[in-house]
């Protein structure tokens, strides 16, 4: 099953985060320091953790300003569900349930689990077809003809079970002891059908793997007891040494072998095994080498008695520097992505279902390195779910906002707040997003030579959203060469221009207007750019007046409107011939509206797209092919 939604309430300073909806492959969540994130992530891990145990102890994590008073007022805290999250439920799952309890029972897809601070795990939302589980019990007894037709209009398991008492009271012992046995042979311990159903989907709930950045694998080891002990009573830094033998297929018989040439090869080959996986992924240094020795070494015990103790060591040698160094002097960064790879490794290949979260991944590694840790996350991580935190501009990727989840501590009476909307968060938490855009803006002005200038933010997410969409339909979709650049407004179009346009292949997608873009005619006289790489939208719909959204129906733009402000304005509401925007400002009695949501709705929900006219998706077709025009060459 797929996570679909989180809620996390009363745990720490998060008094209610509302349902954050979590992408079915990666979730980005951004915010500054003591902004939520760990406490986010930690509630989570708390609903199923994969390693460690963490604690439910409500006197830590209970809001402290509220305790008292909530206890005062009654409530039994105890039972409080700190954290909630909904599962789609997929066809594995349904079958998994009908073994149990036969084909077509579940009649849910989706479900609810929540996590108690009395550690209790609450399924809610499963709903199951009771007659045919009835039918089916039904089917196999062997009754006399009377109780047979009374069973047979049995509709419930319950009625079911009435009857069985019913006939045991009427002396029909033998019959009574049939049903009741059918009946345990399904239920097993459960209580009902729908206990049943739930327990079963409890069992295929995903586990949450946790890993902070403190996390580390120890430098030194004794390694009998690492081997030793179970890996539910290790804490995290000694199961992340564990999880690094059993990564490279140590076998401990080697390990733990007195002859030095055994026990040398099988270290030789755990390393070679760790330096080759390390090294895919870290690439600001590839002269780095694991290397992994065992010493031992006689410890004193009870009355005078010695142990001889076998130690793990590890180093990293720099075949540049021709220097090893023990584990714990390399970089914070290295021993981080390091100790990360070593812990993962143990659920990569594991069939259970899992969902990795992430607090401040590569916090310590460069901006290349988090580049490095990104990929990796894309092309190892996300066959799972990944859910990571972050304030750095480096962590965030500008091609992929809607993975992008907004954390913003708003103070003692709102707590920390998990949003998706972008727009309407303080400047300081939206910086690393600002920054991942801000840069990704400069890589392109100096590593690309083609740009598509647009105004701001919804030209951009239209632009690319309907060429990827486009393009897999076997239509228009933008040249492979073309940078999209928004620069935030109208006013700044001619400055960039008049920047930049004489050195890079520019093309500027304007908003038509009666007045307005002479300097941009004055820079194409002026030699800046061609008159024909001023792309104005009205062109397209042949009006003088028109922005990018005039390229929608009025009926396909106002789905995005209503979706996005909760509205349900119709066509017919809306009056003049002047552009879209302006239509829905004057009917609703404002100078302007926030045009970026309703394109940030169609950033997050590509199934509009499918609900889209001919005529729109026309419309951005001609729109395409005449930007492609524009590039050089072309």
């Amino acid at each position: 099953m797929k996570l679909k939604k989180v809620q996390i309430d009363h745990f720490r300073h998060i008094l209610d985060s509302t349902p954050v909806d979590v992408q079915t492959d990666v979730t980005c969540l951004i915010g500054k320091n003591e902004s939520g994130k760990t406490t986010f992530l930690e509630a989570l891990w708390r609903l199923n953790p994969a390693n460690g145990k963490p604690s439910l102890d409500l006197t830590k994590y209970y809001p402290a300003w509220l305790e008292k008073r909530h206890r005062r007022e009654g409530r039994e805290l105890e039972e409080h569900a700190f954290v909630k999250a909904t599962f789609e439920i997929d066809d594995k799952d349904e079958r998994h349930v009908a073994k149990k309890l036969g084909d077509g029972v579940l009649t849910c897809t989706e479900i609810v689990v929540s996590r108690r601070y009395d550690g209790k795990l609450i399924c809610d939302g499963v709903t199951v077809d009771d007659s045919k589980v009835t039918n089916r019990i039904v089917a196999k007894l062997d009754l006399p003809a009377s109780f047979q037709s009374r069973a047979n209009s049995c509709t419930s398991v319950e009625a079911l079970q009435a009857l069985a008492i019913a006939i045991d009271r009427e002396g029909e012992t033998e019959s009574a002891q049939s049903i009741k046995a059918a009946l345990s042979e399904l239920l097993g311990k459960s209580e009902t059908v729908h206990r049943l159903a739930s327990d079963t989907l409890i069992e295929r709930l995903p586990k949450f793997f946790y890993f902070r950045d403190y996390s580390r694998l120890p430098e030194i080891v004794k390694i009998r007891e690492l081997l030793q002990t179970a890996k539910e009573d290790l804490d995290l830094d000694h199961r992340t040494a564990r999880s690094l033998l059993e990564m490279a297929g140590a076998e401990s018989d080697y390990l733990l072998n007195p002859d030095y040439q055994q026990r040398k090869r099988e270290l030789e080959n755990v390393a070679n095994a760790l330096s080759q996986d390390v090294l895919e992924y870290w690439t600001t240094n590839k002269h780095l080498r694991v290397l992994i020795d065992i010493t031992q070494r006689t410890e004193n015990v009870s009355k005078g008695q010695t142990v001889v103790v076998d130690e793990l060591h590890v180093r990293m040698y720099d075949d540049s520097h021709m220097l090893s160094l023990p584990f714990g002097e390399r970089s914070s960064g290295f021993q981080w992505f390091f100790s990360f790879l070593a812990a993962f490794s143990e659920y990569e290949s594991s069939k259970d279902s899992i969902v990795i979260l992430l607090d401040e991944p590569g916090v310590g590694l460069h901006a290349r390195a988090q580049k490095d840790f990104l990929r990796f996350i894309d092309e190892r991580l996300s066959k799972r779910q990944v859910i990571y935190s972050t304030h750095s501009p480096f962590m965030v990727q500008p091609q992929k906002l809607e993975r992008a989840r907004l954390v913003e501590d708003r103070g003692i009476k709102f707590g920390a707040v998990v949003t998706s909307d972008v727009l309407t968060t303080d400047a300081d938490t939206l910086f690393p997003l600002q920054g991942a855009l801000g840069y990704d803006i400069a890589q392109h002005l100096l590593l690309g030579q083609h740009n598509i200038v647009v105004e701001g933010a919804s030209d951009y997410i239209y632009l690319t959203v309907f060429s990827d969409y486009l393009g897999e339909q076997g239509r228009a979709s933008l040249d492979a060469r073309w940078s999209l650049v928004p620069v935030g407004g109208a006013d700044q179009i001619p400055t960039f221009v008049a920047l930049l346009g004489i050195h890079l292949d520019v093309t500027a997608l304007i908003d038509s207007r009666k007045q307005g873009n002479q300097r941009l005619t004055k820079l194409s006289q002026e030699g800046f750019l061609k008159s024909t790489r001023v792309m104005p939208v009205g062109e397209i719909v042949g009006k003088a007046v028109a922005d990018i959204e005039d390229l929608f129906t009025t009926d396909d733009y106002l789905k995005l409107y209503n979706a996005a402000f909760g509205k349900s304005v119709t066509v017919e509401a809306l009056t003049g011939n002047d552009s879209v925007v302006s239509k829905i400002a004057r009917f609703e009695g404002v100078d302007r509206f926030n045009h970026n949501k309703p394109a940030e709705v169609l950033l997050r929900d590509r199934t509009m797209l499918t609900m889209l006219s001919a005529e729109t998706l026309e419309n951005f077709d001609k729109l395409i092919q005449r930007l492609n025009r524009t590039i050089s060459g072309a």
